[in-house]
């Protein structure tokens, strides 16, 4: 992407309504517009991030054995009024009218919407077990939006059901999931810590929020230090082998963690001092097991072993797609702008042509953008270096490859890395192994 000619916005002020880091980032770096309150626009530079993002999401859910499906933005009243929840859901539903007036709602989750679907084609017991996911827009009418997309009315998110015959598998698939978001964090870059959390109106005896370590995180968290250095990617746990989320789930439930709502003090006493970490949190992602809340209300059965009607077991689980936007700058940021993780940059590099028109300048950053397929930004903009360096910096650019007239005369590059502030002057060839990775 050639800079001179990108979409790309960005703005020197940060607009008065953005109240934290994320949010003023994502404005002044180009990557959203607010259209309405709570609502916005995907730049392109935001859309890529999103996408990256989504694609992680949907990696590890399949991984994890979900199949993906895709379901609509708008629900018809009645799934609801099936449920029990049309009326009790409360203001955050927005409900709707179709031209031959029938009752429709702009869905905030999709309970009801999946149950009825698998419902029409699941007979027997050898149906089950089976984990659905989409990954859709919501909306939920927020009364004050704020911080962006952290808080916002339309979002994007990632939400898969699981339909077990018995409570033991369900338990399975609670557990698959868990393992499955611990891996997914790890591989956007962050450190996430799972905490028992409130149901809600989702319903369910059985619930975790996943929250990430961030300053300006919404709740105060206590939690052992081991969740900062078990590595989930690369654990050899088998999502078909009971036995092994069984290990998994008892290693997690083993360390203590908790919100400041649901804090202990007296356990926390129990954690040794070396081990014991304070900080704030942001929630990205919400677990559920709810059993037969749903399928019980919507008349689902299967026919069990017996041949005799069983009603099966449910859960859901969310990610926060777009909020993790916002919730990984919120981690990976400094004064002069965004410090994206590797996996989840727009981009992994903006090249840095300090002299454009210059002969050596031009024919270095040129070479060095063939090399790399064009899959970085090259900014060739006739501006000068503070004002490239200030917005590769906003931007967030895992490397930046600087070419000024001294190193383009000796075919050098001078590279740094956005998180440290390194710098080092290297080959064109050793600059594309860096950046490649």
């Amino acid at each position: 992407m050639r800079l001179s000619r990108a979409f790309l916005p960005t703005l020197k002020e940060t607009p008065a309504e953005a109240q934290i880091a994320s949010h003023r980032l994502m404005l002044r770096a180009g990557m959203i517009r607010q259209t309405s309150a709570g609502i916005y626009a995907w730049l392109p530079l935001g859309l890529r991030v999103l996408r990256r993002i989504e694609q992680i999401v949907r990696e590890e859910q399949d991984r994890a054995g979900a199949q993906e499906m895709l379901m609509p933005t708008i629900q018809p009243a009645e799934l609801w009024r099936e449920s029990g929840r049309y009326d009790d859901y409360g203001k955050e539903m927005l409900r709707i009218r179709d031209r031959h007036d029938r009752e429709m709602l702009y869905g905030p989750t999709n309970e009801e919407m999946v149950t009825d679907i698998f419902k029409a084609y699941a007979r027997s017991y050898r149906d089950l077990p089976r984990i659905l996911y989409h990954i859709q827009w919501k909306f939920r009418d927020e009364v004050r939006p704020r911080f962006g997309v952290m808080r916002g009315r339309e979002f994007l998110m990632k939400d898969a059901y699981s339909f077990d015959l018995d409570r033991e598998g369900a338990i399975r698939s609670y557990r698959a999931m868990m393992l499955a978001y611990m891996r997914t964090f790890q591989r956007m870059g962050l450190k996430a810590v799972p905490m028992a959390a409130e149901t809600g109106p989702i319903g369910g005896d059985l619930s975790h929020e996943f929250i990430i370590l961030a300053e300006t995180g919404e709740s105060a968290v206590f939690y052992d230090a081991g969740f900062e250095t078990l590595d989930w990617e690369h654990t050899d746990y088998d999502y078909e082998d009971p036995q092994d989320l069984a290990r998994f789930a008892g290693l997690l439930t083993s360390m203590y963690a908790a919100t400041d709502e649901k804090h202990d003090p007296a356990a926390w006493e129990k954690v040794p001092p070396e081990r014991r970490r304070e900080g704030r949190g942001i929630e990205v992602g919400h677990i559920f097991y709810f059993g037969t809340k749903y399928s019980a209300a919507m008349g689902f059965t299967v026919a069990g072993p017996d041949g005799r009607p069983v009603t099966p077991e449910m859960g859901s689980y969310g990610i926060g797609v777009s909020r993790l936007v916002g919730a990984i700058i919120e981690a990976n940021h400094d004064e002069a702008g965004i410090k994206w993780p590797d996996p989840v940059a727009p981009w992994p590099a903006a090249i840095l042509n300090l002299k454009p028109g210059e002969a050596a300048c031009d024919a270095l950053c040129e070479r060095l953008y063939a090399a790399l397929g064009g899959e970085v930004v090259y900014d060739d903009r006739d501006e000068r270096a503070g004002v490239k360096f200030a917005d590769a910096d906003l931007m967030g650019f895992p490397w930046q490859a600087i070419v000024g007239p001294r190193g383009a005369a000796r075919g050098r590059v001078e590279l740094k890395r956005r998180a440290t502030g390194e710098r080092q002057e290297v080959s064109l060839e050793d600059a594309v192994a860096k950046i490649r990775g």
